[in-house]
């Protein structure tokens, strides 16, 4: 994973067996030159955390996001958990 900045999204994706999609944005970048750890509002809960993000995760650039690019939802998580497509 490379560096991630104000604005860029998180994916972390956990493996199929009992993982949870989770999306969020990440507000601050604590480690040097935008490495983790990241302070990240998730997009399910609202609540901030700081995250060192695993193999399982993936920045999204904020500045390419689209505006009307859709978040995770439960049913999209569950979707990605029992290998559905939506």
């Amino acid at each position: 994973m490379g560096a991630a900045h104000p604005g860029d999204r998180i994916i972390v994706q956990p493996g199929p067996v009992g993982g949870r999609v989770r999306d969020g944005e990440v507000l601050e970048a604590r480690g040097p030159g935008g490495t983790p750890p990241y302070l990240v509002r998730w997009s399910d809960t609202g609540r901030i955390s700081l995250l060192f993000p695993g193999p399982d995760a993936v920045v999204h650039d904020g500045t390419s996001r689209a505006a009307s690019a859709p978040v995770l939802t439960e049913g999209a998580e569950r979707r990605w958990a029992t290998g559905q497509q939506p």
